[in-house]
C-alpha cells in the first residue's frame, strides 16, 4: 500500500472522533488477495508493502466481493499451529468483512471496531467497492492530534 493517509483538524481544540470523517483517517488503497493464497505468500506481501493486513476477495473491482481480512495478529496465531505455506487466506480471514463509509465518523469507525473486536475496517465508495482501510492506529492518530 504506497497511498498516503491524509488526516486534518477540525478547529482550534483539535478534532474529535465525532467531528473527523473517515476519509481523513483512513490509509487510501487497498491490498488483496485472492481465497485460494497460501499465507506465506500473504506474509510476504504484507513484509513487502509494509501493511498490518491485507483484504481477502475474490473479485476487487465488484462490489460484494469482499471476503475477509487477514491481519498480521492473524498470520502469528496461523503460524502457531502449522506452516503458513499450507494454510489459505480464505481460511484464515474472518467471513464477516466489516465496512465504513468515507463519510462516516472516526467515532463511528471506533465503535464498529469495539462491537466487533477487530483492529481494521474496510472503507467502500457508495457503490460497495472497497477504497481503503482505517484502523485503530488511524482512530489513535485522530485522538493524538487533539
Amino acid at each position: 500500500m504506497d497511498a498516503t493517509t491524509t488526516r486534518s483538524s477540525t478547529g482550534a481544540a483539535g478534532p474529535t472522533s465525532a467531528r473527523v470523517r473517515v476519509s481523513h483517517a483512513m490509509t487510501n488503497g487497498v491490498i488483496t488477495c485472492r481465497r485460494d493464497e497460501s499465507l506465506a505468500e500473504v506474509a510476504k506481501l504484507m513484509a513487502r508493502r509494509r501493511v498490518h493486513c491485507v483484504v481477502v476477495t475474490d473479485a476487487p473491482d465488484e462490489a460484494g466481493a469482499l471476503w475477509g481480512i487477514v491481519s498480521d495478529l492473524d498470520l502469528a496465531a496461523a503460524a502457531s499451529v502449522r506452516d503458513l505455506a499450507d494454510q489459505r487466506a480464505g481460511a484464515t480471514a474472518a467471513t464477516e468483512v466489516l465496512t465504513v463509509g468515507p463519510d462516516e465518523t472516526v467515532q463511528r469507525a471506533a465503535q464498529l471496531m469495539t462491537e466487533h473486536g477487530t483492529a481494521h475496517l474496510v472503507v467502500v465508495d457508495a457503490a460497495r467497492r472497497p477504497i481503503g482501510v482505517v484502523s485503530t492506529l488511524d482512530v489513535a492518530a485522530i485522538l493524538g492530534e487533539r
